[in-house]
């Protein structure tokens, strides 16, 4: 990585505004109910605090729509991280007002402080030079920490960088490294499984993976389409009829490249979009008359699990059916298994991908897990991370 870090810069005594990434779901009840992405900083916020550092960390949560909405205030991440770290988070109740002002101003070395919800203001996705402005204000350098929010230019992940010394934060310096290491030399076979609900949100991963897999698995909604392409008869099952011309071509693309893109052979279907629905097993490709794919079904666990055992790198992205019903998790809890217990180097981004991992109980054999979504799916895509181009440059 040729951006510069926290530890290039002396951040004893300075007030450093950190960029995270604490857009966690948290329940009717104000409860955290996964905290990944949180404990995912703590390197980076202890190495701070144990160097001295005034340590003033924003983030977003949910999509208030540029107002103030207590549905989304940072209190209750404010409080699991103080749990955490067993020290106090100063929490502003403002972002760039008077709260937030006054507690920066008499922030000790070796504190933490917190900003409410930067995106109850509007200028924040707008990029407004003068948020930004505002926000350098608070602080003397600024970290990037927040990889999942690395592809979106707004003012708390790029603009705040033309006003104050920008370097990366710990999660941020490792997403990358580990990243470029696996998708610059990867070593064969390479795995890549794709899941989700659209082929749209992975056309540009599929195209640029192409050219480095040696194997595609293709599982939840996506592959719908996909079938379709081929001609399968998918009943009630959704997928994008107006992709069908692009999934044609990336399967041509594939059989000219000599990769392997492997389809759901059998589905676990249901007869309508519900929890409790009662289901069964059918061929991928005749799916009967008033039913719906919501899951992979047990050949196609198999058949996946073939190519997972054989991989020496693996790239895993999107769940392979309708994970959040439990009836019908089965086929993504079982992917997650095979991949934690491969002897691949692995990768794997997406909520839904790391919630079925970490419930796996097998995490800790994930080379990396990236707290990245949309980020991920960019940075696998090999396009420019706004988040990550207007970081110091290491000399």
């Amino acid at each position: 990585m040729n951006k510069k870090t926290f530890k290039d810069v002396d951040v004893k005594g300075k007030k450093v505004l950190v960029r995270v990434d604490f857009n966690v779901p948290i329940d009717e009840g104000g409860n955290i109910t996964d905290d990944t992405r949180i404990k995912a900083v703590l390197p980076t916020i202890n190495y701070l605090v144990s160097h001295k550092a005034k340590v003033i960390l924003c983030s977003h949560l949910g999509r208030p729509e540029g107002m103030f909405n207590p549905k989304f205030t940072l209190a209750p991440v404010a409080k699991r991280l103080s749990e955490l770290i067993d020290q106090p988070v100063y929490m502003a109740s403002d972002v760039i007002g008077d709260s937030a002002k006054e507690l920066s101003a008499n922030l000790k070395a070796g504190e933490i402080m917190m900003l409410e919800n930067v995106r109850f203001h509007k200028e924040e996705e707008e990029n407004d030079p003068r948020f930004a402005a505002d926000l350098a204000n608070l602080a003397e350098i600024y970290v990037n920490d927040a990889f999942g929010t690395a592809h979106r230019a707004h003012a708390s992940t790029a603009g705040v960088a033309c006003y104050l010394p920008a370097v990366a934060g710990f999660l941020m310096s490792s997403e990358i490294v580990a990243m470029s290491k696996v998708l610059d030399n990867p070593k064969p076979p390479f795995v890549v499984i794709l899941g989700g609900a659209k082929v749209s949100d992975k056309i540009g991963v599929i195209t640029r993976l192409l050219s480095k897999a040696n194997t595609i698995l293709i599982g939840g909604a996506m592959a719908n389409t996909f079938i379709a392409a081929k001609g399968g008869k998918l009943a009630l099952s959704r997928f994008e009829k107006d992709k069908l011309e692009v999934a044609k071509k990336i399967l041509d693309e594939a059989d000219r490249k000599n990769v392997k893109i492997v389809l759901p052979v059998d589905f676990v279907v249901a007869s309508e979009f519900a929890p409790d629905s009662k289901k069964k097993v059918t061929n991928s490709y005749d799916v009967p008359d008033g039913y719906q794919a919501l899951d992979i079904g047990p050949k196609t666990i198999r058949l996946f699990k073939a190519e997972i055992k054989n991989a020496a790198t693996i790239v895993w992205n999107g769940p392979m059916g309708v994970y959040e019903f439990p009836r019908f998790k089965k086929g993504t809890m079982k992917i997650a298994k095979y991949v934690a217990t491969s002897k691949a180097v692995s990768i794997v981004g997406g909520g839904d991908s790391i919630s079925a991992v970490n419930a796996s109980g097998y995490a800790s054999r994930i080379s990396h897990i990236s707290t990245g979504g949309g980020a991920t799916l960019k940075f696998l895509e090999g396009a420019n991370l706004p988040g990550v181009e207007m970081l110091l440059d290491k000399d």
